[in-house]
C-alpha cells in the first residue's frame, strides 16, 4: 500500500539539523536528557518527561500525538527511583499512548491507546495492538502480537517484520512534509 503524503503547517514544527521534526506543541521536559538519533517525528501534544531520567529515542521514529514517554521507575524503602528509557529504531508508536518501559526495542509498533506498563521491555520486531495495557514487567518475546486488558499474546508475526517496519518508517518520514505556503510570513 502506497504511503500518502501528510502535510503539516511548517511553522507550528521545528526541524533539528539531524532531520528530526519536533512539534511545537509537544512538551520536552528536562530537554538535555532527551536524545533523538535522528529523521524522528514528535507529533503535537506529546510529553516526553526528560525531567525524570534519561530518554534515548533511535532513528526514524514516529511518536504520534497525545503520547506520554516517561521513564520506568521503581520505588525502594528510601524513596523512587528512575530508570533510563531506550526506543530503538524503526519504532511507530500510535496517538494516545502511555510508554514507561525500560525497554522498546527496535522495528516495534505500538497501536493506539495503550498503556506500556512500567519497566515492561519489548524486545525487538513486536507489535502492540491498539487499546492493549500491558502490565508491569511484561517481557515481549519478538515476533509476537499482544493484545487485550491485560495485555498477553494473541498471535505471531513474520520473520518479515523488520523489513516492513523499516519502509513503514522511512516511507512514513519521507511522505511528512511541510504543507505549501504555510512557513513564516515575509515582509
Amino acid at each position: 500500500m502506497e504511503q500518502v503524503d501528510i502535510y503539516f503547517p511548517k511553522s507550528e514544527y521545528i526541524e533539528t539539523a539531524s532531520g528530526n521534526k519536533v512539534s511545537r506543541k509537544s512538551v520536552l521536559c528536562g530537554s538535555q536528557n532527551i536524545v533523538l538519533n535522528g529523521k524522528t517525528i514528535i507529533k503535537g501534544e506529546c510529553i516526553i518527561r526528560g525531567d525524570l531520567a534519561n530518554i534515548r529515542i533511535g532513528r526514524l521514529c514516529v511518536i504520534g500525538s497525545g503520547t506520554v514517554l516517561r521513564p520506568p521507575f521503581k520505588k525502594f524503602s528510601k524513596g523512587v527511583a528512575f530508570f533510563p528509557l531506550h526506543v530503538g529504531d524503526h519504532v511507530f508508536i500510535d496517538e494516545d499512548t502511555i510508554v514507561s518501559a525500560a525497554k522498546v526495542g527496535a522495528f516495534v509498533h505500538i497501536g493506539k491507546n495503550c498503556v506500556i506498563g512500567r519497566r515492561s521491555v519489548l524486545k525487538d520486531c513486536c507489535k502492540i495492538l491498539d487499546g492493549t495495557v500491558l502490565a508491569p514487567e511484561t517481557v515481549v518475546p519478538p515476533f509476537t502480537i499482544f493484545g487485550g486488558s491485560p495485555g498477553r499474546c494473541v498471535g505471531e508475526l513474520p520473520e518479515c517484520t523488520q523489513e516492513v517496519m523499516m519502509e513503514a518508517t522511512r516511507s512514513y518520514y519521507q511522505h511528512f512534509l511541510p504543507a505549501p505556503g504555510t512557513g513564516k510570513p515575509r515582509k
